[in-house]
């Protein structure tokens, strides 16, 4: 996510329809008519559901009241990235999850991910140091530092700072993938927006850096490549004052039990081969030219037959879920991965899907962070949209993806929405920006199958299979 203001990313209101299949470049038209106003459908003020129900929320408290970002799980435990810090909860009781750890070590944006006995988070804000101590220093200074900080959480109640890594540009986010021996774990960093006032971020930024963390001394975390995913620079931008120009990716989303993974970069979405971790292979890549402003994330199906991949239009700061914006925009883009001759795997797009409810000029809506919730047989994937709530929706046929459930919070309840949602062992758990920690139930009509899948961890950039 890159928080902007509202405005910051300005893109014109273009006409859309579906491509065929097969095209990797969208250019489409369409005769959408879009209003300039309407009435919001969840009122200023109000709560408001549809086979979602919110059972509690964990407050912001502490050292760590700034802006709410990622979440990982492994065993009872949840840990919850923050600006500040990043906080333990332990959901022993999922209706009402308790706070058991707070480590206050500021560097926004603080994406978290856990791996065993490893902890992972980013820093993407320039530091005076690699501490927990550090302060701000401003990037055009050669001193100020930004990469990963590596913990041991063998004991996950006593987080141990062990290692950091810095990384070019820093690591906005970034995305675990075990190595095939269970030695290792490697973190690919995704970090973006050089500037030739950046000693430590100079342009071209077409790298991704690959650190490899051993497992047995995660202190010895070490930088073993930085390969090129864009030779030729990748999607030089528009000329609209959209922020998609490809320089760096946004996120990158690993599926090690396919060696496949999906980068969200920006102007681009790639798919990769990573049955080598260390050099990872670009090995189809799609553009959307019309609708797609900024890709974000990306999201595989359980059986790696398609790919989610989110448009952050705006960066977090646009309010795309009004009658302005049409449905294309600031929305998902389904794709199915087909394979072509000799064993070739190629994305293929086949719809779009954003949330149909209206929401109001000031609240910052826009496709973000989600994850799968495990019914065999079916696609179904839970998902932030900052202030337009949490969405439900079924992406079984890719061409026609429906909503099942929502939950939305009317302006003026939160101050920046929800960031990530992400269903585990049973519920749907949020972290929002401004208010704290939500546990929701999903109805089960929807998630009855899932309720009995038990997953022993979760980090949504790091996919594991549930079985099928």
């Amino acid at each position: 996510m890159a928080v902007l203001a509202a405005g910051t990313l300005a893109v014109a209101a273009p006409s859309l329809a579906s491509p065929g299949d097969g095209e990797s470049e969208l250019t489409a038209t369409t005769n959408s008519t879009m209003t300039s106003s309407a009435d919001p459908d969840v009122p200023p003020g109000e709560t408001q559901s549809s086979k979602i129900t919110h059972l509690s929320n964990q407050p912001k408290n502490g050292a760590l009241l700034g802006t709410g970002s990622d979440i990982a799980f492994q065993g009872k435990y949840a840990f919850a990235g923050n600006y500040d810090g990043f906080t333990v909860y332990d959901l022993s009781d999922p209706e009402n999850p308790e706070q058991v750890v707070q480590v206050s070590c500021p560097g926004g944006q603080n994406d978290i991910s856990v791996y065993k006995n490893v902890l992972v988070l980013s820093t993407d804000s320039s530091r005076s140091d690699d501490s927990c101590a550090s302060t701000p220093l401003a990037a055009t200074n050669k001193e100020a530092w930004e990469g990963i900080k590596v913990w041991d959480i063998s004991n996950p109640l006593e987080p141990e700072y062990v290692q950091s890594v810095e990384t070019e540009c820093g690591s906005h986010t970034h995305s675990l993938a075990p190595s095939k021996d269970g030695r290792n774990v490697y973190a690919y960093v995704s970090s973006y927006f050089p500037s030739e006032t950046y000693p430590d971020c100079q342009p071209p930024h077409d790298t991704v850096s690959i650190v490899k963390v051993p497992l047995r001394s995660p202190e010895s975390a070490r930088i073993v490549s930085t390969p090129n995913l864009f030779p030729d620079g990748g999607y030089g931008g528009d000329d609209r004052g959209s922020y998609t120009e490809t320089t760096g990716c946004h996120d990158i989303t690993t599926y090690a039990k396919y060696d496949l993974a999906a980068g969200a970069c920006m102007g681009d979405g790639i798919l990769m081969d990573i049955s080598n971790r260390e050099r990872p292979k670009v090995i189809s890549r799609v553009r959307d030219t019309e609708n797609f402003a900024f890709w974000h994330s990306a999201t595989f199906n359980n059986d790696a037959t398609k790919v989610v991949f989110t448009d952050e239009l705006g960066g977090g700061g646009l309010a795309t879920c009004t009658a302005e914006y049409a449905p294309e925009l600031g929305a998902n883009g389904i794709y199915d991965i087909k394979r072509k001759w000799f064993g070739k795997k190629e994305l293929v797009f086949k719809s779009y899907y954003k949330i149909p409810r209206i929401n109001t000029e000031n609240e910052n809506c826009v496709a973000h962070n989600g994850s799968l919730i495990p019914v065999k047989g079916k696609d179904l994937m839970v998902q932030s949209w900052y202030q337009g709530g949490v969405s439900v929706f079924d992406f079984t046929d890719s061409s026609n993806p429906t909503e099942l459930a929502w939950f939305d919070r009317g302006e003026g309840v939160s101050g920046g929405g929800t960031w990530s949602t992400y269903y585990y062992n049973g519920y749907a758990y949020s972290n929002d920006l401004s208010i704290g920690f939500d546990t929701f139930e999903v109805d089960d009509s929807i998630d009855g199958a899932a309720e009995k899948v038990r997953l022993r961890s979760l980090n949504p950039q790091m996919q594991e299979s549930f079985g099928r």
